[in-house]
């Protein structure tokens, strides 16, 4: 069995560039775009309202790394491996993985 080395931390600045970037694969998809305005109870013309509201680029990644066949493919699109994606989800989600000690 291989391990892999887990992924370095992602710089908040580019976690949320790459939660644009995934934005932007999900606008490309109309499938995947109405299944993330559907969980997420976002109406398709406040859609640019919403993403300038703070936690919405870290739903993004959530909702991308939620799903492991779109975190493959974006991941793929984007040229990351999945694990840059997840650790970029890790730096806007922190409190999600929080653990309490």
């Amino acid at each position: 069995m291989t391990l892999r080395a887990a992924p370095r931390p992602v710089p908040r600045d580019e976690a949320e560039s790459l939660a644009i970037e995934a934005l932007g694969f999900l606008a490309g998809d109309p499938e995947l775009l109405s299944r993330f305005l559907a969980l997420t109870g976002i109406a398709p013309d406040s859609l640019r309202a919403a993403a300038a509201q703070p936690g919405f680029l870290g739903g993004v990644l959530a909702f991308v790394a939620g799903h492991e066949k779109t975190l493959t493919a974006f991941a793929a699109a984007a040229g990351k491996p999945p694990e840059t994606v997840a650790a970029a989800h890790r730096a806007l989600n922190p409190e999600a993985f929080s653990e309490e000690i």
